[in-house]
C-alpha cells in the first residue's frame, strides 16, 4: 500500500478503545449489529480529523459538514452537535492521546425493524462509532509521489451520488481505486460527467502549470476542508489558482500535482498515467505544503477555531 492514506505501523493501536454508542469498547469488541441501517445500507456519515498538539484540526468545519450531511439524508432526531462532540473527547482522554493521532467520527441511521432499504423503519436511535489511531506518514524516498491513473468511474453530481455527502457508501470509489491497483497505480484520478478533470478515489486533486494552481469547479469532487484550506491560502499569499473545468491532457503535461485530505494534508504525484510531472515535489506543492502545516500549527495553538486566511475562502468552501 503506497497510497496518501497510508501510514506507519503503529503497536499502540493494538490497545486502543473505541467509543460506540456511549462505551469505550476494545477494538475486538466494537462491533455493530447486522440489523444497523450502516451495515446493511451504508446507511450514514462520516468525519475523518487529525489530533495535532492536543487540539483537533478545524473541529467546527468537521462537525459542520456533518451535521449538514446527517440533515441532508433526514437523521431524525437530528443529530446533538454538543453531544458528538464530548463523545471525542472522551475517545482521546480514554486513550490518552495528545498528538499524532487520526479520528474516524461515524455514524449511521441506527438500527432498524429489519434490513431494508426505507429509512422509515429505522428505531431512531443513531449509531455513533469513534476510533482513534496513531497514524503517522510514513517515510518516503526523495522524489517520492503518488502514481494516479484516470480511472473510468466517474465523479457524479448532487443529483445522482453526491460526492459533496460525506457518505458510508463508497462502492464507486472503491471500484475506480481496484482500477488504479490493478494499473499498477497507487490511486485514481477521477473525471466529471463531462470529461472533465475532477478528484482522486480518496482526496482532491490539483495541478501547477506555469506557477499557477488549477482545480475543479468543486461541484463534483469532495467538499474537502482542507481542499478549501489549500484554496483559502493560495489566495492569501498570492499563489495564482483558478477553479474550472479542465481536460485530462493539462493535468498529464503539468509541472507539478499534488492531493490534498485531512490524513495526509498535502501530497505530492509524481504521475498520471505514465506521464511524470516535471518536479516531485515542485516548488509550488511545497510552499503550498509548508503553508498548509503553520495554518495546523496556527489551529492548534488558537483558543478558538481561527478565520480564514484574508482574502480567503472559509474552511471547506469553494467557489461556484
Amino acid at each position: 500500500m503506497a497510497g496518501s492514506q497510508d501510514y506507519a505501523k503503529d503497536p499502540r493501536n493494538e490497545g486502543v478503545l473505541i467509543h460506540l454508542n456511549g462505551r469505550m469498547v476494545p477494538r475486538a469488541e466494537a462491533m455493530v449489529s447486522i440489523f444497523d441501517a450502516g451495515f446493511s445500507m451504508g446507511d450514514g456519515v462520516w468525519e475523518g480529523l487529525r489530533l495535532h498538539r492536543g487540539r483537533l484540526l478545524f473541529l467546527e468545519e468537521h462537525l459542520d459538514r456533518l451535521c449538514e450531511g446527517a440533515k441532508a439524508i433526514a437523521f431524525k432526531p437530528p443529530l446533538d452537535r454538543a453531544a458528538i462532540e464530548a463523545a471525542l473527547r472522551q475517545t482521546l482522554e480514554a486513550n490518552g492521546m495528545t498528538d499524532g493521532a487520526h479520528i474516524r467520527l461515524m455514524v449511521t441511521r441506527g438500527l432498524k425493524t429489519d434490513v431494508n432499504q426505507d429509512p422509515r423503519n429505522a428505531l431512531g436511535v443513531p449509531t455513533v462509532a469513534i476510533t482513534a489511531e496513531y497514524k503517522a506518514t510514513p517515510e518516503r524516498p526523495t522524489g517520492w509521489g503518488l502514481r494516479l491513473f484516470t480511472a473510468s468511474i466517474r465523479c457524479t453530481g448532487a443529483d445522482m451520488f453526491d460526492m459533496r455527502l460525506n457518505s458510508h457508501s463508497r462502492l464507486n470509489l472503491i471500484r475506480a481505486l481496484l482500477e488504479a491497483i490493478d494499473a499498477g497505480a497507487d490511486e485514481a484520478l477521477m473525471l466529471d460527467p463531462q470529461g472533465k478533470v475532477s478528484s482522486c478515489n480518496a482526496t482532491n486533486f490539483f495541478f501547477v502549470r506555469g506557477g499557477a494552481v488549477f482545480t475543479s469547479t468543486g461541484d463534483y469532487c469532495f467538499n474537502g476542508i482542507t481542499r478549501g484550506n489549500v484554496i483559502a491560502l493560495c489566495r492569501a499569499n498570492a499563489i495564482p489558482i483558478e477553479l474550472g473545468a479542465f481536460d485530462l491532457d493539462q493535468a498529464q503535461t503539468a509541472d507539478e500535482a499534488f492531493v490534498t485530505g485531512t490524513m495526509a494534508g498535502v501530497t505530492t504525484v509524481s504521475e498520471i498515467d505514465g506521464h511524470p510531472m516535471t518536479a516531485s515535489p515542485g516548488p509550488i506543492t511545497q510552499r503550498i505544503a509548508a503553508l498548509h502545516e503553520a495554518l495546523k500549527d496556527a489551529d492548534a495553538a488558537s483558543e478558538s477555531p481561527p478565520s480564514p486566511p484574508s482574502g480567503g475562502l472559509p474552511p471547506g468552501g469553494e467557489e461556484k
